[in-house]
């Protein structure tokens, strides 16, 4: 018998031919299939569950919220909700840090954050080109297109996309080439082709592109790059913040201030579709409804989002947080030792992690058995070469160790498989 989604949804449906089930409920870091089969989630929606499925805290907010009859949606009005948002936000995130930004609501996701960043940078610099890097990821609508490094994404434009300047990201020639010279070089050469951009537009770990992590020194330098050619800096921590790499926004250990900043994602805590950009006071140049939408600052959205801004005022949860990304590091070290010599390599930072195989396909075939032994994890990188990993932040330590143990299991067997070791892989000590 055809299944209804066969029968109705269009082709270009993507995720649930990695993951051929049919999810019925989910709690925390586990879902449940309609046969009652349990999996251990290790990739929380694409990084919109950073505190997990149905979290409690968050979920009695939003049922309290809509019991009361509280505003749903609300254009850009003024509304409680989104007052105790604004009010949490610059409190818990951006005066401790000392970060001065204004907050814009775009549409309600990702991409919708991009294109409102470019937009504004455009309108600042008065400079129609981006630039953008190598790997780099950050949406499928047109101009967030243009910026992305896959062709396979690209292609499916079916028209030109321009106004996008490709640079190397950090270490995309090896660590021996200094890719902020080579910019540097580009633009201050006349003829070299490379005109001032509006914006550089970059990821400071490129999650779709293969988990692939700017040091902070590079980010400084891009940053310094930037304000000597009167560009702007965005930063599109969309996947790579919210926690995601440790800190709440994932430039923090760089002590950088980019212009603007593209959140999404997690901010909401719950999956809700929501969308913030973070934009210095002199920036903030739109006219009134210059840039507009129905669905910016969804008010379920913002319920959610403070609510998750209170796990950041909890030690037991920064606490477990740190515990969890250094039990992910010791075990993709420990994996990698025992792997054959060059097979793998470790990417990423904090619950932001790739284990990159030198064999391209094997990357898939792990996280193909994995779901046969009830783990759900992707693959990322323009050969889908890396398994990614993206945790919840909060996931209980056992049920990581649990997983992580299941994928060893699989990984040992299939490099012997595919990478045909002479000898059997070493054993960790005990």
């Amino acid at each position: 018998m055809q299944h209804v989604s066969d029968e109705l949804e269009s082709s270009v449906r993507y995720y649930c031919r990695s993951f051929p089930t049919d999810f019925s409920r989910a709690r925390g870091s586990h879902m449940w299939d309609t046969s009652g089969r349990q999996y251990i989630d290790l990739f929380s929606g694409a990084g919109a569950l950073n505190y997990g499925h149905n979290p409690q805290e968050i979920k009695q907010q939003l049922l309290d919220y809509l019991a009361a009859d509280g505003i749903v949606h609300g254009l850009d009005l003024r509304t409680e909700a989104k007052n105790s948002f604004l009010s949490d936000f610059s409190s818990l995130i951006l005066h401790p840090k000392q970060l001065d930004y204004r907050l814009m609501f775009p549409g309600p996701t990702g991409t919708n954050a991009v294109e409102a960043a470019l937009k504004l940078a455009r309108k600042v610099t008065g400079r129609a080109n981006v630039a953008c890097f190598t790997n780099g990821f950050h949406g499928m609508s047109l101009g967030a297109l243009a910026a992305t490094g896959s062709t396979r994404k690209r292609r499916g434009a079916g028209i030109p996309l321009p106004l996008g300047d490709r640079y190397p990201y950090c270490n995309y020639f090896g660590a021996k080439v200094d890719t902020i010279d080579l910019i540097s070089t580009l633009l201050s050469d006349p003829s070299s082709g490379f005109d001032p951009p509006a914006a550089f537009l970059v990821e400071t770990v490129q999650g779709e592109g293969g988990v692939n992590a700017a040091d902070n020194e590079w980010l400084r330098r891009l940053a310094g790059l930037a304000r000597k050619h009167g560009s702007l800096l965005i930063v599109d921590d969309i996947q790579a913040g919210c926690g995601r790499t440790g800190s709440f926004l994932s430039f923090e250990p760089a002590g950088i201030y980019p212009d603007i900043v593209c959140l999404s994602k997690s901010i909401s805590g719950y999956g809700l579709p929501m969308s913030l950009l973070l934009i210095k006071p002199s920036h903030d140049v739109f006219d009134p409804g210059e840039h507009n939408g129905t669905f910016r600052g969804h008010n379920l959205a913002f319920v959610a989002g403070r609510a998750a801004l209170a796990y950041w005022r909890q030690s037991d949860f920064l606490q477990g947080l740190d515990r969890n990304i250094a039990i992910l590091d010791e075990w993709l070290s420990a994996v990698i030792e025992r792997l054959p010599p060059s097979a793998a390599e470790a990417r990423g930072r904090g619950l932001l992690r790739g284990l990159a195989f030198a064999n391209e396909g094997l990357a898939t075939i792990v996280a193909k058995k994995a779901f046969q032994h009830d783990v759900i994890i992707e693959v990322s990188g323009g050969r889908d070469h890396v398994l990614k990993f993206l945790p919840a932040l909060n996931i209980p330590s056992a049920t990581l160790t649990e997983a992580l143990g299941r994928l060893e299991e699989i990984i040992e067997l299939e490099c012997l498989a595919n990478v045909g070791a002479a000898e059997p892989l070493r054993r960790r000590a005990s």
